[in-house]
């Protein structure tokens, strides 16, 4: 990975950090790609004093709003003439209904729609610098996902914590085989990654005394960013794209996941949703 520059959304933390941690150990340049700036220049020194790389950034980013993703993108071009791997760590799990500063549901906002804008407005980098690798965190939680195409943002149905964040999820698989389609002869890949369930900062807000207990099951970050770092790095994996992955291993996604009219549909509407 020598040479190489690296986006990791949500490198501040948990999974992201780790898998930031691991890339600049591997000799790439990497953006923590953050919206609190604070806490990702923290990261960054932790990052740099263990790996002894003075190859790390802190660049603003909030996946909540158009204009910061926009901003962001143009920052980044202005900064770097290439970009070899992309990876859309960050998302949120709101235990209630909120909306974005553009006014699209939390989860399905932040989760998706930034990705997807994040991902659109990096394209013309990642593909001059082919070949080079898209990596989106999914979950297992898509299996259970349901694209709810009458109301995607619970404006009408009662929201639900769990159903939003399956449906994210399902979304992220959807996009990712989708965008693969569409990269095709480019040298640009795209793979979607299940982490495992790991002990983040994704259950915030969720009560304290819960997220301690099922803590003890969990994996740490470092396991976790074990399948995004395979991912992203494998040389073997040169080429391979439009799949989903567990454990550093290939697996068959959601049937939902395979519907290419689904795909589609949900495409168009994101695109309307991003402009």
């Amino acid at each position: 990975m020598n040479g190489k520059v690296c986006v990791v959304t949500g490198g501040n933390t948990g999974i992201g950090k780790e898998t930031a941690r691991g890339l600049a150990q591997r000799g790439a340049r990497v953006v923590l790609a953050c919206r609190d700036t604070g806490r990702a220049e923290a990261a960054r020194d932790d990052i740099a004093r263990t790996t002894g790389s003075k190859g790390v950034d802190v660049m603003a980013l909030d996946l909540a709003s158009k204009a910061s993703i926009r901003a962001f993108a143009e920052k980044l071009r202005a900064k770097h003439d290439r970009l070899d791997v992309l990876v859309n760590n960050a998302g949120v799990w709101q235990r209630s209904r909120g909306t974005t500063r553009d006014g699209i549901e939390a989860t399905f906002g932040v989760n998706h729609v930034g990705t997807w804008l994040l991902t659109q407005e990096l394209l013309p980098l990642l593909k001059q610098s082919a070949p080079s690798r898209i990596v989106v965190l999914s979950s297992r939680l898509h299996y259970r996902g349901q694209m709810g195409w009458d109301d995607l943002q619970f404006e009408r149905r009662k929201y639900g914590s769990g159903v939003a964040y399956n449906q994210s999820k399902l979304a992220n698989v959807l996009f990712t085989k989708a965008l693969a389609r569409r990269l095709e002869g480019t040298g640009v890949t795209v793979n979607a990654v299940h982490p495992g369930v790991v002990a983040t900062e994704l259950t915030r807000d969720f009560p304290k005394l819960a997220v301690k207990l099922f803590k003890l099951f969990l994996l740490t970050p470092e396991q976790g960013a074990a399948c995004s770092l395979h991912v992203a790095t494998a040389p073997e994996l040169a080429g391979v794209t439009g799949e989903y992955f567990e454990k550093s291993r290939i697996v068959p996604a959601a049937t939902a996941a395979l519907d290419e009219a689904a795909q589609e549909r949900l495409w168009k509407l994101t695109e309307a949703l991003a402009a």
